[in-house]
């Protein structure tokens, strides 16, 4: 429990607001660009794969300032579980880059990458997010 103290308060109080802002906003993105995956591949209009692209797109975008936050506060030193959460969310975000790629096809040719990359995707954030909550608690 000291040592989250210690690492909260040598911590930006405006960045830690920022940072739990804008955190968990991409995921929503992610996982509402998942779901509409299912959807296209479920009916095969075109509009769901293309709100999924701009979702992605937007999640991605998203995602930018958290990981920099983040990013700072890795080489100041933080614990483990903090640790894994970042390089968990960096190779998501890795995977919806090259998802977005995908996703700038013609919609057919979406499928199925398109959707086992959605899904690897939103795995690894909700493994980053229970991990972290997991180990925080434990602490």
């Amino acid at each position: 429990m000291e040592r989250n103290m210690r690492n909260t308060l040598g911590r930006s109080a405006f960045a830690v607001t920022l940072y739990a802002l804008l955190e968990p906003v991409p995921l929503g993105f992610f996982v509402a660009a998942w779901l509409f995956d299912i959807l296209y591949m479920q009916t095969f209009v075109q509009f769901w794969t293309d709100a999924a692209s701009w979702l992605i797109a937007l999640g991605l975008i998203l995602a930018i300032v958290p990981r920099l936050i983040a990013l700072v506060y890795l080489f100041r030193g933080s614990d483990s579980a903090e640790k894994g959460h970042f390089w968990l969310w960096l190779v998501a975000i890795a995977i919806a880059i090259v998802n977005a790629f995908i996703h700038s096809r013609d919609a057919a040719a979406v499928i199925p990458l398109g959707v086992t990359l959605s899904t690897l995707v939103v795995a690894l954030l909700l493994l980053a997010n229970v991990q972290l909550a997991l180990r925080q608690r434990s602490a």
